[in-house]
């Protein structure tokens, strides 16, 4: 099931943000990222605030219905607008994710697009992206989507191999990833990312490295590996704990980084951030860089969460709720939390070292400049970069990159 929200203080009812959030706001980039709650089915590693037609059965009505959904979301974006006011900022990104964006209409993506253009504008060189899952698209849906405006798709592919994919309870048959990216790029869409999963039970180095060959043999221009982490409560948590299948330790986890470095570096894509590899300058998630950077996004939709200005609030989780709010005239925040100075250096510094630019060393107190030097001697930080002021992580730096990260910041 979703993990908890956090705890903060309350929302009000209008959704307003103390002045000081929106000062300097037209120096910021602003992006909208729009949740869509809903999925076929429920993946046995997922605790994403995501809903399938039977968790929702009797516990939100009408109000929960995929069929108008795109007309709630689009009363948060209008929202949105009135808290922000007089802000002068076009949208530098739009991010459709989930669940499983692509089980509505391709006509409701566009139209939830078009709200966050109606009412704040769209810079002419936004990225507009959508996740999507390989058996929830054809080539017509992706036609529709590009017509629409949306400019860059992310597939979750997840593994080429058959039982890898059952592990993870994915539902799409090999190779109609590879398949979605050749359709995707005849429907003229610029930019297209698979995502991979690296370290699921039962995954040997030889299905992880076949399945970077099919993810390269399909020709997207970005990559995401992630290994896969074990979050409790969710369906392979438990099948863990009755040992119906194996844990995967840290060291094959570090083994599968190190693989998926090697293959996509020879292949041309090349890291930068952690998780994230690209072909080009262009090709980076732009909207992952606003997260990354600190900047100001608001998160529209069930559980979504949102920053403006050193001010962190998320919405209510479950899609009856959500609704409900919007519909009685209210803001969906469920808490918010004010970010003191201190806590947004620790964030820039947790954030921004993941980065292949890295973090500035002005960010670290004393004892984390001494640990970064220590760093540095271990192999962790770049030292011609560390010279020049920046924290850069190394190749064995991002194996160890949380550990890293801990001592930079005490």
């Amino acid at each position: 099931m979703p993990s908890a929200l956090p705890d903060g203080e309350p929302v009000p009812d209008d959704g307003a943000l103390p002045a000081h959030a929106l000062a300097g706001a037209a120096e910021r980039p602003l992006g909208f990222y729009l949740h869509v709650p809903y999925c076929a089915t429920r993946c046995g590693y997922c605790d994403f605030n995501t809903y399938t037609a039977t968790e929702l059965r009797g516990t939100g009505g009408v109000l929960a219905s995929r069929d108008n959904y795109a007309d709630t979301l689009v009363d948060e974006v209008r929202l949105a607008r009135k808290v922000l006011g007089d802000d002068p900022r076009e949208v530098r990104t739009v991010f459709v994710g989930g669940g499983t964006p692509t089980l509505l209409d391709a006509a409701d993506l566009v139209r939830m697009l078009h709200a966050v253009r109606d009412e704040f504008g769209l810079a002419a060189d936004a990225e507009i992206t959508t996740e999507a899952n390989p058996d929830s698209v054809d080539p017509a849906y992706l036609a529709a989507l590009r017509e629409g405006g949306f400019n860059r798709i992310s597939f979750g592919m997840q593994s080429a191999r058959p039982h890898v994919l059952r592990i993870l309870d994915r539902t799409h048959t090999p190779g109609r990833p590879e398949a979605c990216v050749a359709e995707a790029r005849a429907a003229g869409f610029d930019h297209v990312n698979l995502d991979l999963i690296y370290g699921t039970p039962g995954e040997s180095d030889d299905d992880w490295r076949a399945s970077l060959d099919a993810a390269l043999g399909a020709g997207p221009d970005h990559v995401s590996a992630y290994a896969l982490i074990v979050e409790d409560g969710t369906r392979l948590a438990s099948r863990i704990r009755r040992g119906e299948v194996p844990m995967t330790d840290d060291d094959v986890h570090a083994d599968r980084y190190l693989i998926a470095e090697e293959m996509l570096g020879a292949a041309g894509l090349h890291w930068y951030e952690v998780s994230n590899w690209a072909a080009t300058p262009d090709a980076r998630c732009l909207h992952n860089e606003l997260y990354w950077r600190g900047a100001d996004w608001w998160g529209a939709g069930p559980g979504a969460h949102s920053h403006v200005g050193g001010v962190r609030w998320w919405n209510v989780k479950h899609p009856g709720a959500y609704a409900a709010a919007l519909a009685a005239g209210r803001s969906p925040g469920a808490g918010r939390e004010l970010l003191t100075d201190e806590d947004r250096r620790v964030e820039r510094v947790l954030l921004e070292l993941r980065l292949v630019e890295g973090a500035p060393l002005d960010l670290l107190r004393p004892d984390g400049l001494a640990a970064s030097r220590r760093a540095v001697a271990d192999g962790l930080l770049d030292p011609v970069r560390h010279e020049q002021g920046s924290a850069v992580l190394t190749l064995r730096g991002r194996l160890l990159a949380d550990a890293v990260v801990r001592d930079l910041v005490d």
